[in-house]
């Protein structure tokens, strides 16, 4: 445990970041399983849509790295035009 006041502050704010952080990823997981889901079954526009955004939001809020959210949204749509094909 730290003894410098302004790191016992930084260990709370780094517990504080990393629930944020792993709830937003786990809601971008979930998110993309849907997705993934739907296109196979043959219909997931708007799971879709509303994937590539979360993924987005996710890397706007610096949780994700902008390529690796780009890669993520590359195979989404990848998947769901070849689904609509």
């Amino acid at each position: 445990m730290p003894n410098i006041k302004s790191q016992k502050d930084r260990v709370v704010q780094a517990k504080k970041e990393t629930l944020r952080n792993k709830a937003i990823k786990t809601n971008m997981k979930t998110v993309i399983k849907k997705a993934n889901a739907a296109t196979a079954a043959g219909d997931g526009q708007a799971e879709t849509k509303t994937a590539v955004t979360v993924v987005m939001k996710a890397a706007q809020k610096g949780v994700l790295h902008k390529n690796t959210a780009s890669r993520k949204v590359s195979k989404l749509m990848k998947n769901a035009n070849k689904a609509n094909a």
